[in-house]
């Protein structure tokens, strides 16, 4: 009696199992999209698509860099989703055209990814599309990426990351890309995953 009521909890467990598995299968986008979140995405997607950058590069930039708290602020004073720096927005605003800047702006979501996504566009096309370029500027500076090109003590190359003499910006580095990679697959990479651009 004992052993068949063992085989019977066995056989149970085994079916809860199976339920289960099949259950994260067909949801494995919706469980993804709870563990990744995309707040913001339609000014996101929106303010890429009119600097033509990639939505999902800024989403994980923004990711990596506030984990889209529009309140963050870091130990050297950038703020807000993207963590612009309050000189950057002055400058960048200035060349946007934005009138009354102050850095509190920095704050609010839609003019921190005016400014931030406009900045990703400039080190984008400044570096000739080579996104690992870009993300090292924007992280570290361009002043010393452009150091480290000269002196060659980084490549530039996506393969030699672990050249890079700041090891945090090799760290923003690694982190945008996966997480590239993951709201691409999470948010458009299948069919029948809506993305609003606009």
């Amino acid at each position: 009696m004992p052993n068949y009521r063992r085989k019977r909890s066995q056989g149970l467990t085994r079916i809860i199992i199976a339920g289960l598995l099949l259950l994260l299968f067909f949801n494995a986008g919706n469980i993804g999209r709870f563990i990744f979140p995309l707040p913001f995405r339609q000014v996101i997607f929106r303010e890429a698509a009119m600097a033509g950058v990639d939505g999902t590069l800024v989403a994980a930039i923004i990711k990596t860099e506030s984990n889209f708290d529009p309140g963050a602020v870091s130990v050297k004073g950038a703020r807000g989703l993207m963590q612009v720096m309050p000189e950057t927005g002055r400058w960048a605003a200035g060349k946007k055209g934005l009138p009354g800047y102050t850095p509190d702006l920095l704050f609010n979501p839609e003019y921190n990814l005016k400014i931030g996504v406009w900045y990703v566009s400039e080190l984008y096309r400044e570096y000739n599309g080579d996104v690992v370029l870009m993300l090292a500027a924007y992280n570290a500076g361009r002043g010393n990426v452009n150091k480290w090109l000269e002196q060659n003590s980084w490549t530039g190359d996506r393969n030699n990351i672990d050249q890079i003499p700041y090891p945090e910006t090799r760290q923003f580095i690694r982190k945008v890309l996966f997480y590239q990679q993951t709201y691409r697959y999470l948010y458009i990479a299948s069919p029948g995953r809506d993305l609003p651009t606009k």
